[in-house]
């Protein structure tokens, strides 16, 4: 519960941030290196996605022990 709320509170910060500052958009290299750095595993799968006006990048990965995880990371930074 508590890595969801401090994951949760840096997207929030994130879209914060690229709001207040005229944000760029990364690439999907871009996004699955920051999502490899959260997370350490083998990546399967990007989507981008339209999420209302912002794009997402949700990123699928294998974890060491087995698991898959999604992370999704802002296109706007």
């Amino acid at each position: 519960m508590r890595t969801y709320t401090i994951r949760l509170l840096l997207m929030l910060c994130t879209v914060f941030a690229a709001t207040a500052a005229g944000a760029r958009e990364i690439s999907v290299q871009e996004a699955v290196v920051q999502a490899q750095r959260e997370i350490d595993g083998k990546v399967l799968s990007v989507q981008a996605l339209n999420v209302g006006k912002r794009k997402v990048y949700r990123i699928k990965i294998l974890t060491r022990d087995g698991q898959v995880r999604i992370v999704q990371v802002q296109a706007e930074q």
